[in-house]
């Protein structure tokens, strides 16, 4: 499983109900809500949950390492760099950027 918080450009909301909003419009699938947790069973993603943690969006991504076809991996991670665009309002580049500049703080 793998962590990783990402902060939303100006004028996104950190709202949980927004963000259900994106997971639904890239995620043609039951969205559970668990506690304050939205979670996701897709594709490769045996488990996809959001939160809101630290001013910013958590999202822990767990595989399906069963799955071994191309094209469900291929669609799986668009639709993944597709929901983190609509949520966060930053690129792949941007948020690569981003996650620099915070570690190097």
């Amino acid at each position: 499983m793998a962590m990783q918080e990402y902060s939303l450009k100006r004028g996104y909301k950190l709202d949980l109900e927004r963000i259900h909003e994106c997971l639904a419009n890239n995620f043609p699938t039951e969205i559970k809500k668990e506690g304050d947790k939205l979670v996701v069973s897709y594709g490769i993603f045996k488990k996809l949950t959001v939160w809101i943690q630290n001013k910013k969006m958590a999202v822990e991504t767990e595989s399906d390492i069963s799955v071994a076809h191309d094209d469900m991996i291929l669609d799986t991670n668009k639709r993944y760099r597709d929901f983190l665009y609509q949520a966060t309002g930053y690129t792949a580049k941007e948020r690569v950027k981003k996650a620099k500049e915070e570690v190097s703080k």
